[in-house]
């Protein structure tokens, strides 16, 4: 009969992770672990205050379910069960490494997907002075790099990182905090940086301006964007959507959401909050169908778990079955 344990786990961040919302120093983490005999499957999700969760309300929700999965609640009936989001994704992904488990076989073959490859992910500048965010970028020295932005002062910070990492590509990473009077100022600035995509510059709820005005650099929905349900209103505003498996509700939705929004003809990032490797490794399998990576949470951690992804650099490594899958 299978057993569900759900336990918190706390991750020192390296420093300080800052964007447009506020700052943190550590990454609280829900794992939901499914025991069966001789196999456990495990799913790492994290839950976000901007989306109305927490983690004890996450904890309790997934608690809650214990009895279903004991009586053997499966990915499928789970999609049903609970709405898109962090318990949701902790528990999809502990099955699917549980069903992996059980056949013997790896999770990007039961879902009908090529073996992963090792990708370059894009690694993240936190929001701080324009100054500071140039030498953290040149001390990086990465060939991608993710800006967050979102405060006065964001066409110096932009001309500061370029000059500082002239061979880098430039994302950009507003987190909401633009307005749409400022936006053409703004897409100026990204322009004269060389910026190649920005993640939602406008409020969820307020991006309709988007469908108005030119876009003369790429944008892509992040907090506008979760589950296919969403996909309707994002065409005709936005070039990309960034499918973050916390949002979707695990790699089920996931992988629904990535095929449906490149049939729309949106591209796809793949993308992640500041989690341990255990998080990343299922998103691994999206970025085969991902134009942009976005999996750096491990090395924004000051120690991550163990066994963890291999990354050299900002590439970064399928996971070993030990891990997940």
């Amino acid at each position: 009969m299978p057993q569900l344990l759900v336990r918190t786990e706390r991750f020192p961040i390296a420093g300080r992770f800052t964007i447009a919302r506020g700052s943190k120093t550590e990454a609280a983490v829900v794992v939901a672990e499914i025991r069966d005999g001789a196999h456990v499957g495990r799913g790492e999700c994290v839950p976000y205050p901007r989306y109305g969760e927490s983690v004890a309300a996450t904890v309790a929700t997934l608690e809650a379910l214990a009895d279903e999965i004991a009586a053997g609640l499966d990915r499928h009936a789970l999609q049903r069960r609970l709405p898109p989001g962090a318990a949701r994704n902790a528990l999809d992904c502990a099955l699917w490494d549980l069903e992996a488990k059980r056949s013997g076989r790896r999770v990007f073959e039961l879902a009908g997907l090529p073996a992963p490859q090792r990708v370059v992910t894009a690694y993240t500048i936190s929001l701080d002075t324009p100054e500071a965010m140039a030498e953290a970028a040149r001390a990086a020295a990465r060939p991608l790099l993710k800006l967050k932005l979102g405060a006065p002062g964001d066409a110096e910070r932009l001309a500061a990182i370029r000059a500082a990492a002239p061979a880098s590509e430039l994302i950009v990473d507003a987190n909401e905090g633009w307005r749409a009077e400022e936006l053409a100022l703004h897409f100026d600035a990204c322009v004269r940086a060389g910026v190649t995509l920005i993640e939602q510059p406008l409020p969820a709820g307020a991006d309709a301006a988007l469908a108005d005005l030119p876009r003369p650099v790429p944008v892509c929905a992040d907090e506008s964007a979760h589950g296919r349900d969403s996909l309707a209103g994002l065409v005709g505003r936005y070039d990309a959507v960034n499918v973050k498996l916390d949002k979707t509700g695990g790699l089920t939705e996931a992988l629904a959401l990535a095929r449906e929004a490149r049939a729309a003809g949106l591209d796809i990032m793949v993308g992640c909050m500041v989690a341990t490797s255990l998080a990343m490794a299922p998103a691994l399998l999206l970025a085969g169908l991902a134009r942009i990576v976005d999996l750096d949470g491990p090395l924004l951690l000051a120690r991550d778990r163990e066994p963890a992804l291999r990354y050299e650099g900002s590439l970064v490594f399928p996971p070993a079955p030990e891990l997940w899958g």
